[in-house]
């Protein structure tokens, strides 16, 4: 018997998964606060946190459960307005968890996570998977790093008070068609050897991981789909066609060398696209 998924891109990696009487959210961030990151020379890590509430209600509904793939502003800053929106279960590590405490998350819909869970969701599983977070620059070095342990900090005002906090990624599977969501250009080979899912939601090129399309192209069996995350300019309107700032058409360029028969879907905001396995 067939599943059928459906995926809704809402810029940035946040996505909406929906298929029988699931739907989840991973890293559901739609406020694209304006901190001058994508124009060179421009950026404000002191930028002030805002949640568009305007926005979340526009474009996310319900949800079972949002997935944290790591703690910096453009993935988590609105997370803690769409749990009490939503009444989803919010799943990340100790320090995710600890900033949306900060922030005024509901206490009772917090799961720590770390990597190696699995879980039952109604008719779906999520499995949860360690990952790293991409570096940057000639030291290969990470934005915002650092953990929040014990008991929740102060509440983070600025985009710089929002740290990585570990990065996880996140296997959903529902019947027949499975899902791998790794938001980073990173990710630990030795872990997700010999997962096979329908979908492979990756980021694009990163000079600093050797081969890194076709180590993971390998890794996870040649998906027969792959969908490029966290591409755009996210601090343009999400209402507004999506501007390939990270890579999307070098990979789709690489992806075809390394994995020719895996089918490469280039999402626009707000498109959405449906497998059925």
């Amino acid at each position: 018997m067939s599943s059928e998924v459906t995926v809704r891109w809402l810029g940035t990696n946040a996505w909406e998964v929906t298929g029988g009487a699931g739907t989840f959210l991973v890293d559901p961030y739609l406020s694209r606060t304006y901190t001058g990151a994508t124009v060179e020379g421009a950026f404000d890590p002191k930028t002030r946190l805002t949640v568009d509430e305007a926005a979340v209600d526009a474009h996310v509904g319900a949800a079972d459960a949002i997935l944290v793939t790591h703690g910096h502003f453009d993935h988590i800053a609105d997370i803690p307005y769409v749990a009490e929106k939503t009444g989803a279960t919010v799943l990340g590590t100790e320090t995710h968890l600890n900033l949306l405490r900060a922030m005024g998350a509901p206490e009772a819909q917090l799961a720590q996570v770390g990597g190696g869970e699995l879980y039952r969701f109604e008719d779906w599983t999520v499995e949860v998977f360690p990952a790293s977070h991409g570096v940057s620059g000639r030291h290969k070095s990470l934005l915002f790093p650092g953990t929040r342990p014990g008991p929740a900090p102060k509440r983070p005002e600025r985009i710089e008070d929002l740290v990585e906090g570990g990065s996880l990624a996140y296997l959903l599977t529902y019947g027949t068609v499975s899902l791998f969501f790794n938001g980073t250009p990173a990710f630990h080979e030795r872990e997700v050897a010999g997962i096979r899912p329908t979908v492979l939601f990756m980021q694009g090129p990163n000079p600093h991981y050797p081969r890194y399309e076709e180590r993971i192209m390998a890794a996870t069996g040649h998906p027969p789909y792959v969908i490029p995350t966290h591409w755009d300019d996210y601090e343009l309107p999400l209402t507004e066609p999506a501007v390939d700032l990270f890579g999307a058409a070098a990979l789709g360029e690489r992806l075809a060398e390394v994995s020719p028969d895996s089918r490469y879907v280039l999402l626009d905001h707000l498109e959405s696209f449906t497998i059925e396995a």
